[in-house]
Parts: structure tokens; sequence; C-alpha cells
């Protein structure tokens, strides 16, 4: 063993191996903070210190082999080994960085027909805000904390805190934070912070976990820093449960000290809560169990939520949060489940429950946002729907929700630039709300930006690819180019059939078959004309036949149908704007005759 040790010795063996293992980790170290400067994906890091490993065993053979010469020198044959591996490493930079750096150039450069879009193809480029060449520091999304408690029926507990703490920190004056439904994606993920961070565009993540057990409460909590991994902040809480708002309040407050943010001091901006004023706990409780059943989108949670809101409000009848979030979910309810006398029972509800809100508390963001649902959707008051909306933006300038809501509001009231601004930032709040995507899609194909509208949906389909209705957004987009074979295409991917027959009725319209246009117009007529008469305004319109388009937009104003906000930024009715009939009907519907949206030609 001596023997083969002093061998080792004599070539030097060690030293070399020494000098590459410090040299390989300083280039490891070197190589990290340039892939976060510019982005590159993981897979760049691991090819390289795979090289480096491989190396390793390179340098040993080499250090054996000159040893065994006598002679520490480099000769031609290793010059050429280092060569080429230099040239390997070098090209597999290029080949992934550039790949990461542009993922839709290519796409969009051999998918588009360079004379299809009403704008040039840079000016279209130009209308995507870059990228951010840096997260911001100051910025943390909350995951939802982990449920300790060993009882499933306790997950909304968890649950509930983690909201809060959410609500909590965006009252905080340049804190980014992210918002319920994009943070709470990564429930159970096995995503390392740093990609979870990357996705959700920003530098801090707050985890924790929840275990309740009668009258105690035990919290642990820790401030990730997502770029390495390292721990910024953490603590264990063991508290009686009656002292749980101290408890959140104490942790808030830790978050914000650790990321140097100050409280929200915007003109206007007041602090919003979710808490009872009261300090009821069982209220809280109550509002946060319908907070927990509304999530999941279905017409019977629903009212399952409506009902643990209302057992709320008996708690302490003084609650505006919870009588704001009934307004709200009666409101969706009339929306997309009701119809008639029911419809309308739900939209009563829905405006007294907005009235309580407000009354016990002025300057509540998410009861001015849920009256302004209820004006919007129920009675079609754009105007009054735009105040509320704004005001609500004015009191919580950083609630993303608040921001698409204006969004659609500016949309429909043709200031479609102002638009595309506003969901722009609610999608900073909250990046992988896909119907947003869509939104945005809507808002900048009406301005005539189809490469970024396609852009944008496309991102909306990746999130969620059987969604209803965001193929026919790509069929729309395509009708706009003039292209009918990717419109067709996008109707067969259509996952809702009556989306899919609006989509196939308007793709056929640009075809050459006309007998297939005319058969798919008067499916759709046959089966869509009380849910869909503003959709068939549309493909008349694409017909060029300007009397029954203007016919079905009466029916669709009769029959209360949402499509009429899309009248200001809808390339297809747009044909007709310089029609005297145009301006009538925007003033009968009480919406202005002008708008920056752009018609088809």
């Amino acid at each position: 063993m001596d023997g083969f040790w002093q061998r080792l010795k004599q070539r030097k063996l060690v030293q070399w191996a020494l000098a590459y293992i410090a040299a390989a980790f300083a280039i490891i170290q070197v190589l990290d903070v340039v892939a976060q400067r510019f982005g590159w994906p993981d897979r760049i890091e691991k090819l390289l210190i795979l090289a480096l490993a491989i190396g390793f065993f390179v340098t040993l053979v080499l250090a054996w082999y000159h040893g065994e010469k006598g002679a520490q020198k480099v000769g031609g044959v290793e010059l050429l080994i280092i060569a080429l591996l230099l040239a390997i490493g070098g090209g597999l930079i290029w080949r992934f960085g550039a790949v990461a750096k542009a993922p839709y150039a290519v796409r969009v450069a051999k998918a588009t027909p360079p004379a299809a879009s009403s704008i040039s193809e840079a000016s279209a480029r130009a209308a995507i805000p870059a990228p951010a060449a840096t997260i911001p520091e100051k910025s943390v999304a909350v995951l939802p904390f982990e449920n300790d408690s060993g009882q499933k029926d306790q997950q909304y507990f968890s649950d509930g805190l983690s909201q809060d703490l959410i609500t909590a920190l965006t009252q905080f004056e340049g804190l980014k934070v992210i918002s319920r439904d994009s943070a709470f994606q990564f429930r159970d993920s096995k995503d390392s912070p740093k990609v979870i961070a990357a996705k959700l565009g920003v530098a801090h993540l707050l985890e924790g976990s929840v275990q309740r057990a009668g009258d105690e409460v035990r919290i642990s909590v820790t401030l990730v820093n997502a770029s390495d991994g390292s721990t910024l902040w953490s603590q264990h809480y063991d508290k009686p449960y009656k002292d749980l708002f101290a408890l959140q309040d104490a942790i808030t407050q830790a978050v914000a000290d650790a990321l140097k943010a100050k409280l929200l001091m915007a003109p206007g901006a007041v602090v919003q809560s979710e808490r009872p004023p009261s300090g009821s706990l069982a209220a809280w409780q109550a509002y946060q169990q319908g907070r927990f059943d509304a999530a999941r989108n279905t017409q019977d949670d629903f009212r399952k939520a409506i009902d643990e809101y209302a057992k709320a409000t008996r708690l302490d009848p003084h609650y505006a949060a919870a009588y704001a979030q009934i307004s709200s979910d009666w409101t969706i309810l009339g929306i997309r489940y009701l119809a008639g006398a029911s419809q309308q029972q739900a939209y009563t509800r829905a405006r007294a429950a907005a009235d309580t809100a407000l009354r016990l508390a002025p300057d509540s963001a998410s009861a001015h946002a849920a009256r302004g649902d209820l004006l919007r959707f129920s009675e079609f008051d754009w105007r009054g729907a735009q105040a509320e909306y704004a005001r609500a933006a004015q009191l919580a300038p950083n609630d993303p929700g608040v921001l698409a809501s204006l969004a659609g509001m500016e949309a429909a009231r043709g200031r479609v630039r102002v638009a595309v601004d506003l969901i722009r930032k609610a999608l900073v709040g909250d990046p992988l709300q896909a119907i947003w995507h869509t939104y945005l899609g809507g808002y900048l194909a009406g301005l005539g930006q189809l490469d970024a509208a396609r852009q944008a949906v496309e991102k909306a389909i990746g999130r969620q690819p059987a969604a209803n209705g965001f193929h026919e957004q790509l069929a729309v987009i395509a009708i706009q180019r003039g292209d009918a074979r990717a419109a067709l295409a996008a109707v067969r991917k259509e996952t809702d059939p009556g989306w899919r027959r609006v989509a196939l009725a308007l793709a056929t319209q640009i075809g050459p078959d006309r007998k297939a246009a005319d058969a798919a117009l008067a499916a759709m007529i046959g089966k869509d004309a009380e849910a869909a008469p503003y959709q068939i305004a549309e493909v008349y319109a694409l017909r060029r036949d300007p009397d029954n388009m203007f016919k079905w937009l009466d029916r669709a104003w009769t029959a209360r149908d949402p499509g009429i906000s899309y009248v200001l930024y809808d390339p297809f009715i747009l044909r007709y704007r310089d029609d005297p009939r145009f301006a009538a009907f925007c003033k009968k519907v009480g919406l202005p005759d002008t708008t920056d949206a752009v018609a088809l030609k």
C-alpha cells in the first residue's frame, strides 16, 4: 500500500486532482452567476458540470501518463483533447442558450405569412414588453402552507393562513406579491425553490406548515432565497389559537423586515383585511371555509361557500369581507348557471350583499369590485362598473384581480391600449392565470398586434390545454390573418362543442367552400340562437352582411348577451363602425362609439 501511495506522489497525481477540483469549483461558481444573469435553463449548467466531471478522469489519466514519462508538460495530443472539450462546451452553451432566449421567435418566423397582419412584424414585436433583466429583489410568493394536522378537513385552515399572509403582504410599498391563484398551483410541487420562483417571477418563497390541535396552533415558517435555496429567515411558533391574528401580524412584519419593505403609501390606498372586525376566530374560520369551497369552482361549491359566508356574518354582523364574497358568488351563479327568474333573484341577493358590505366598509376594495361585477354583468352599466373598479384599484393598487376587472371595462369602453397595460400589470401579480392571457390576446388582436396576440393565447393553452374557448380565440386570430387553414386547425382542437360551432362558423366564412360556410352558420343559428346571438352577428360581419349583423346585435342586446362588451375591440364588428347604425347601437347600449381598436380589412 505504501508503495502504491509513493507512486501516486511521484506522478503528482494528488496535486493534479486537487488543482483540478479547485479550478472546477471556481468555474461552477462563476457559471452559476452567469447562468442567472442571462436566464440560462438548468440543463446548461448540468451539461457543463457533467463535462467537468468527465474532464476530472481525463486529467487523472494525463497526470499518470506524464508522471510515468517524468515530464510535466502537455503535448500536442493533450492540447487537441482540451481544444475539443472547449469546442464541445462552447457549442452546448451557444445551442441551448440561443434556444432558451427565443423559443417563440422561431415558431413565429415559420408560421406567420409576412403580409397577413395589419401592422408590421417589427411593430408587433415592439408591442411585447421586453422581459425584465432581473427579478426584483423585493418579491415573494407565499406557497400554500402544509396541513400537518393529519385531517383533510383542516386544509381550509392552512390555506386561509396562507391567503391572509398574501393579503397582508400586498399592503407593502414596492413589494411584488404573487396572488393565491398562481402560488397555490405549486401545492405539493416537487420542483426546486429556484424553478418555482422562476415560474412565478420572484426572488423569495415563503413556505410553512400549520398544525392545529384543540386550543393550540403550531406554525413553522421559512423565507427562502430562491436563487440558492438558502434560508433568509425562519421561525417556529407554538401559541394559543386565540392569539392567531397577532401571530399572523408577527409573521407578516418579520417577512417585511427581512425584505426591507414598508407599508403602502400610494395616494388613496387603504389597508385591506379579510378579518372580521370583532376579532371572532369562528367567523374568520367560516369565511376561510367559504373561500376554500369557492376555489373548487362548481355551482354546488359556490352555494356551499355562500352558506359559509352567511354563517360568518351571523357570527359577526359587521363582517364586510364576507358580505362582499356573498355578492360576488351570487353574481357568478347568475352569470354562469342560472336564467330567468332564478337569475334575477341571484342578482337581487348579490345587490343586497354588496350594499351591506359598502355600508359597513366604504373603503373595502373587494366590496367595490363586487358591486362592479354586478353592474357590469347584470345591469350592463358600463360607466358605473368602471367607476367601481377604478375605486377598488385606488384602494388596493396591488390587487391583480381588481386590475384585471378594470382592464375588461377599459376595453369594453374602447380604451384598448389602457386595457393592455392593466392586464399586463395584473399578470405580474398572477402570472399563471391562464384566462388573463386570453384577455391579453383578445385586446392585442383588437389592436391588430396579431403576433403578440397569438403568443398570449398560446401561453394560456400551455397553462390549460383543455380549457373552453381558448382554441376558438386562436381561430379568430388566424381569421384576422386570412389564414383559413390555420383557423380550421384551431377549430379541430377546440374542446367545447358550443365554442367549436362558433369557431367553425367563423372560420368557414373565409374559406372557398361556400356550402360549408352556409351550413356552419345554419347549424349555429339552429343550436345557439338564444345562447350566442352576439357570435352570430360576428359571422354575418365576416360575410359582409351588415343588415343581418345589426339585426343579431339587437337580439344580443335584448338577451343581454355579455358578448356586447366586445363590440369596441371586435375586428369583425368594427368593419361597420362608419355605418350610422353602429353609433346608434352604441348609444342604445350605453357605450361610446369611439375606440383605438382596428377593424378587419
